[in-house]
């Protein structure tokens, strides 16, 4: 039974597809201070946030057993994605959900910053007849930069074309044709502060635009410039513009996200000149309702049947693709674990190879290769490793990641070869999958053998000679181990020769320690998969 936890107020909808789902119990708190959310998240195996939920660094920390962090919505500044990414965490957005409502919420800010709607409003309620002191202006004509052209941006963009206004746009990720079709041009943030009556923000809040808009940007723009903010708080320096507004420069500006929120005794929003919401830009039902569907059944999904959509922090796969490339991350896994434990204690890992081969190469990989490294650290490191920070954790580690595809077949209509380079050398395996889900190893270190990479393995490296696995068998036997499946290869006779044996116990550390003495063995080690 799967566990999730609703934290903000969403539709019901959100609840009812988790209620009906099989395995899922859903809870709702939407009134839990940071502390007790802290205490409780780490019931949970999933976690439906919007964007009061703050989830940082302690939380995660906290959330042992948190699979997926699921937000309604498409902002995930609210969430500390790489500290999610480490615990192996998915976190999905619903992008798209609340396109065209923040964009109409944009566009309402711009109309009613133009025509002093909300000052008007509160002057007629306080018994005023303002007509005079609230003149505005019109749209048409005017100039409008839109900074961030997502789906957002290009929605709001198709309603300043139809008003009238020409639009400077700014994405360094759009083309030039997709500009062309919608109406506008692409333009520098230069030509937008020297040239734009409007300027409205619509790109996610990181390291770049953190304080986009700031003293010196304002003070490029031209005199009685109008701000709009429905993208994220922090994106704006709150203190700038106040005193850009203040002195004359900024006529006016209408936000909807604030640094802070609720934003307390803050004086821009308190300013004459400032309309000020409380980020509704997705507050309309039908953007909630899409937003919560969808976020519903992606949670549903990948807890369910492991499909992933919409995830911010790991490439997206969808049922039938992950049921499809099932069976060769269970291989995969394998072969990282009989690397990994074959290794272990031998010499540092430093770097790691995994390569395909045939039709496998027009697959989706990148679940393959964290399976490997899954396997990998399965039994050697002491933090949780699964696919969402397999890589994350390799690259914290040191340790250098090389895939390769190739159409060429090495014997097999799909082949996964990995190489584990390390400091006592190099350790590597070749598998692939006979008929729909028979996992084989057809390759190891470089002796091409066969057997099945599951439960209990005995692996010796010797010498050829008369007798010596009658010797090998002759040590199980007498410590009623028995031998399941055996591959024997040589290289040449008399030459160097590998042995695996699939036993169906474990081949403890004092039978190992028999099978040592033994003349000719120059190795030998047990595999548990």
């Amino acid at each position: 039974m799967y566990k999730v936890l609703i934290s903000d107020t969403v539709a019901q909808e959100c609840v009812k597809i988790l209620e009906d789902a099989d395995d899922i119990e859903v809870d709702v708190n939407t009134d839990i201070s940071p502390e007790e959310f802290n205490t409780i998240i780490g019931n949970y195996d999933a976690l439906i946030i919007r964007s009061a939920t703050k989830v940082r660094e302690d939380s995660i920390a906290k959330a042992k057993k948190l699979k997926v962090i699921g937000r309604a919505g498409a902002g995930v500044d609210n969430i500390d994605v790489e500290k999610a990414t480490d615990a192996g965490i998915v976190v999905m957005n619903t992008p798209g959900g609340n396109t065209v409502s923040t964009a109409e919420h944009a566009f309402s800010l711009i109309m009613a910053l133009s025509r002093n709607i909300p000052q008007g409003d509160r002057s007629m309620k306080e018994g005023r007849w303002d007509r005079n002191k609230y003149m505005g202006v019109e749209l048409r004509g005017k100039t409008i930069g839109v900074i961030g052209l997502g789906n957002i941006g290009q929605v709001l963009v198709k309603r300043a074309v139809a008003f009238g206004m020409k639009v400077l746009g700014h994405d360094p990720f759009l083309s030039k044709e997709i500009a062309k079709g919608l109406g506008f041009e692409l333009a520098t943030l230069d030509d937008i502060w020297a040239e734009a009556d409007y300027i409205t923000i619509h790109t996610p809040l990181n390291d770049t635009t953190y304080h986009l808009i700031n003293a010196e940007t304002l003070a490029k723009c031209k005199d009685g410039v109008r701000i709009i903010n429905c993208a994220r708080g922090g994106i704006v320096d709150e203190k700038a513009l106040l005193d850009a507004v203040e002195s004359g420069k900024v006529t006016g500006a209408a936000l909807d996200v604030y640094e802070n929120e609720p934003p307390e005794n803050n004086p821009l929003v308190m300013n004459e000149n400032v309309v000020s919401t409380p980020h509704l830009g997705a507050s309309t039902a039908e953007a909630q309702d899409i937003v919560a569907v969808m976020v519903a059944e992606q949670v549903r999904d990948f807890l369910i049947s492991g499909e992933v959509r919409n995830a911010v922090n790991m490439p997206s796969l969808a049922t039938e693709v992950y049921e499809q490339i099932t069976p060769f991350m269970n291989l995969a896994y394998r072969m990282g674990s009989m690397l990994g434990q074959l290794c272990l204690d031998e010499g540092q890992i430093s770097g790691i190879d995994i390569s395909y081969f045939g039709d496998i190469h027009n697959y989706h990989i990148w679940p393959i290769s964290s399976s490997v490294l899954q396997g990998l650290f399965a039994r050697g490191y002491s933090e949780v490793v699964n696919l969402i920070n397999a890589k994350s954790t390799a690259k914290k580690l040191g340790i250098k990641v090389n895939e390769i595809k190739s159409s060429d077949e090495k014997n097999f209509k799909s082949v996964i070869e990995v190489k584990l380079n390390t400091s006592a050398g190099l350790f590597s395996a070749q598998g692939t999958i006979f008929g729909k889900n028979n996992l084989r190893i057809v390759n190891f270190k470089g002796y091409e053998l066969d057997f099945d990479p599951d439960g209990y393995l005995l692996i010796c490296g010797s010498k050829d000679r008369p007798g010596l696995i009658g010797e090998i068998g002759t040590v199980l036997s007498k410590n009623s181990i028995n031998i399941g499946h055996m591959s024997w290869v040589r290289l040449s006779a008399h030459g160097d020769a590998i042995v695996v044996l699939n036993t169906d116990e474990k081949v403890g550390k004092d039978i190992i320690a028999e099978v040592d003495k033994i003349n000719d063995i120059r190795w030998a080690k047990s595999i548990e998969l």
